[in-house]
Parts: C-alpha cells; structure tokens; sequence
C-alpha cells in the first residue's frame, strides 16, 4: 500500500480534487524532510545521531473532543504536531521527524488542506521536525489526525516520569491554565467574565488553546538537571499525581505559587471558580518537572538562555499517600485532578 493513499470513495465526493499524486506533490512532499526519501517509498529512513538513543511518541486529535471543527485549519496542525513536540521535550528528546495519519470527512476541501499544510509546515520548521510520511484515508465521522514523532536523546539520557525522588523541588514551565480558560471562551463566549477580558487578554487565552508552544529549546537542561518530567496535558493536578505516583512518592502542590499569565489573573479575580478550570483543565503543554535543591541555580541558568520561565510550585516527599494540594495553607478541593477521555 503507498503511504499516502486516498481512498477512492472520497476522491469521488468531489472530481475537482486533486488526486493522490498532485495532492501528495502539491502538499506534503514540500514538507518532506530526507529520512523522507521524498514520500517516493513505502517507508521512512531513520538515523539516530551516533550515540543517541530514539524516542518515540504519538498521539491521535479528534474533531468534537480535542478541537472544534471550525477551529483554523492551520491551528488544528499546529495543535496536532505541538502536542507531539511536547511529548518529546519532556524526555528531554531533539525532534528528528514525524509521520501523519489523517481521516478525512467527506466534506473535505482543497482549500482546508491546503491551510492545513500550510499550519503543518510552518510548525515543523520552528520545531526542526520534518514530515517522514504517513497515511490518508476516508473518516465515516470527524476529523481524526494522528502524529507519531520521533526524538534523539545521548545514550542513556532520556529524562523518565518514574525518576521524582523525596526532596526534589516540584517544578513548572510557563503558565497554567490559559488553554483551559481559553477553551472555556471559545466554547462560552458569551459568558460575563468573557466579555469583561482585556483585548489583549482574550486574543492570548484564545490563542494559547489554539496553538501549543512546545518547549523544545529547554531539552538540554532538562537532560542535566531534572529527575522526572511530564508535559502538562490532562490537567496540572493530575498530570502531577500521575508523575508521583508512577515515581512512588508523594507530593506537595502548592497552588498559589502556580505561574499564571496576566489573562488568567484577570478571569480569575473576575470569577474565582476559574482557578479550578485553570489548574484541572489540561491542554497547557508546558513541562512539569522535578529536581534536586542543589540544581536549581543551573537549571534557572538553562532556561533564562533559551527564554523559558519556571516557577517551584512543591515538592516531592517520601511515602505513596496521595497528592497534598494547598492554597495558602488550606486544603485545596477539586471536583476533578485533570480531564480524562473515559
């Protein structure tokens, strides 16, 4: 089977789409990197660094439950490649490549695909991960993209989820909670404490849920510094519990010492419950990690030089009992850790 097949039934939905090789051409093969092999083949050609072990990563976003389906069709590539990119950076990975597999509705146009590819593309460049190949097919219902990604780490190096040891700072990447708060706008416009946002305020959450920033460039402190590490996707909290409980330890989280941008302050300070949507909702993608007291400095040095903030929100402690999480000396209650699909 050719790695870019499109099913004839949904070719003959419209006969002013391309066929598959002028689709291929047109589209996906500008984006090709060489393991590629200029999507001639049947197959990718990988080729670790010398020394490097190879990770990899994949991860499926459906239309109705991780997008809306007239979200911008080169948002919805960016959040389909950035999610991937984030899995990477967390275990501390150079992305190498990535294959695509997408299921197109029957209501598909050439128009969509080609701002798809045009998203697609331009998130592979600042990512340095070029498309190696992939699968089209025909969806009986929504849009479903799949990315498989691929990433480099020095031998032996790969920064685990089971490494958190009692003492290690608890740590966070950026801000929490913006995509939460920003789906809860596109979602809910027309709520009170939408209408009330800052300009400025709404267009960043809006588009913080739009498009994930991968935190990439921090992979090499990461790889010196830090004990464990989780990308932020389900939730703060949750993500957080999964982490320690994975490392058999416990925890404490510290919530008013959760990095949040200035749109959330002003949502928040406008209705208080968003806190909770903030630190449950998931979709931030910044890396949530732990490491020792005495590695602090270094690795606030490795992320100044790359530009990336950091906050110490906790601290990992002995025992399995679970996740302690206080806001301002209080035990802080959740209805929900982070989003679960089940």
């Amino acid at each position: 089977m050719s790695r870019w097949p499109i099913e004839k039934d949904v070719m003959a939905a419209n006969e002013n789409r391309p066929g598959e090789d002028t689709l291929i051409e047109r589209y996906f093969a500008p984006l090709a990197g060489p393991g590629g092999l200029k999507l001639r083949d049947d197959a990718a050609l990988i080729v670790p660094p010398e020394g490097c072990d190879l990770v990899t990563t994949v991860d499926m976003v459906v239309s109705g439950v991780h997008f809306f389906a007239d979200d911008p069709p080169d948002a919805i590539a960016e959040k389909a490649l950035g999610v991937n990119l984030s899995d990477l950076a967390a275990k501390g990975a150079d992305p190498i490549g990535f294959l695509l597999a997408i299921a197109l509705p029957s209501d598909w146009t050439e128009d969509w695909l080609a701002q798809f590819a045009q998203g697609l593309g331009a998130a592979a460049a600042r990512g340095r991960c070029a498309l190696l190949g992939g699968d089209t097919t025909r969806a009986s219902g929504p849009l479903v993209i799949s990315v498989t990604a691929f990433g480099s780490v020095p031998k032996g190096r790969m920064v685990p989820r089971t490494g958190a040891k009692p003492g290690d700072l608890i740590a966070v990447t950026g801000t929490i909670g913006d995509a939460a708060l920003g789906l809860k706008i596109r979602g809910t416009p027309e709520a009170e404490w939408v209408a009330e946002l800052s300009e400025t305020n709404y267009s960043f959450l809006l588009d913080r849920y739009l498009r994930p920033k991968p935190r990439n460039p921090l992979v090499a402190g990461l790889r010196a510094y830090a004990h464990s590490a989780m990308d932020v996707s389900d939730g703060l909290i949750g993500d957080l519990a999964k982490m320690l409980r994975a490392s058999g330890v416990s925890g404490v989280l510290n919530i008013e010492k959760v990095p949040l941008s200035s749109g959330a302050q002003q949502a928040i300070s406008m209705h208080p419950i968003l806190l909770t949507e903030a630190v449950t909702g998931g979709d931030d993608y910044e890396i949530l990690f732990t490491l020792p007291r005495d590695r602090l400095e270094a690795m606030q040095m490795a992320l100044r030089a790359v530009n990336i903030p950091m906050a110490i929100i906790g601290e990992v402690k002995h025992g399995n009992a679970p996740l302690s999480v206080t806001h301002k000396g209080e035990i802080f209650l959740t209805r929900s850790g982070s989003y679960s699909h089940f």
